[in-house]
């Protein structure tokens, strides 16, 4: 259900339900679970690449697993999905969702835990579940945190789908491209981002995920400590280029 696969600085995750637009039932999310756990100890991958196969980038939680689950199952599979989206968004490394074709419920949250968004220009967004008389189960304090009050509450509000033009106006999306050109110019952006050392990224990370959290982002005491080894060569070269 997951494929992962690692070079040159960069992992590439595809979740790989395509029969049933990649939408999340159990077997699936512990899937991402090993997955995660795998990335996270690749020291040598700088940058993470979520996308899916098929027609959707995911269509959410699984509708049939969703009925015949109990109350309490139901509280405790979103629960889980909660974690989940926690360890997209704690990953040392940079995280961009490839979104192509549709991201609803439970995917688009998944893409709103990532760091950075890119979709085709067929990809679709929304939130479907206050139409089926429910909420969502987990992502509304990030989704708020990414697309704003307004915006979100709009999503959330009116269960409609939109367009990745307007997700773009939203502010949901970092860019919009042509779905011929989704990969390469994804794959071009995280080889781009994963020439930058890969501590400073990540300190950069916990920065703002402290900052979203309410403390202090500590970002001088995190400027001091990154001056090691590997960014004073870097200063260096750039100052020596400068100077020639």
């Amino acid at each position: 259900m997951i494929e992962l696969e690692a070079g040159a600085g960069v992992a590439w995750l595809r979740l790989n339900r395509p029969e049933a637009l990649n939408a999340l039932n159990r077997p699936l999310t512990a899937a991402l679970e090993a997955a995660l756990a795998r990335v996270a100890a690749m020291d040598d991958v700088t940058v993470l690449v979520v996308a899916g196969r098929g027609r959707a980038f995911c269509a959410g939680n699984d509708i049939k697993e969703m009925q015949a689950l109990a109350p309490e199952e139901a509280e405790a599979l979103a629960t889980r999905h909660a974690a989940l989206m926690d360890r997209f968004a704690a990953l040392p490394q940079v995280t961009i969702a490839a979104i192509d074709g549709h991201a609803l419920g439970g995917g688009l949250m998944l893409a709103v835990a990532q760091d950075l968004r890119v979709a085709s220009d067929r990809a679709r967004f929304g939130l479907p579940e206050v139409t089926l008389g429910f909420n969502p189960g987990y992502g509304i304090a990030r989704l708020l945190d990414v697309a704003g009050g307004g915006h979100a509450r709009d999503l959330l509000l009116t269960g409609r789908t939109i367009h990745a033009s307007e997700a773009l106006r939203m502010g949901l999306v970092n860019r919009v491209v042509a779905s011929p050109t989704l990969e390469a110019t994804v794959a071009a952006l995280a080889a781009d981002v994963a020439r930058a050392p890969r501590g400073g990224l990540a300190a950069t990370k916990a920065i703002v995920a402290a900052i979203r959290a309410g403390t202090a982002g500590r970002e001088a005491q995190g400027y001091g400590a990154a001056l090691r080894a590997e960014a004073r060569e870097r200063i260096r070269a750039f100052a020596e280029k400068r100077r020639g």
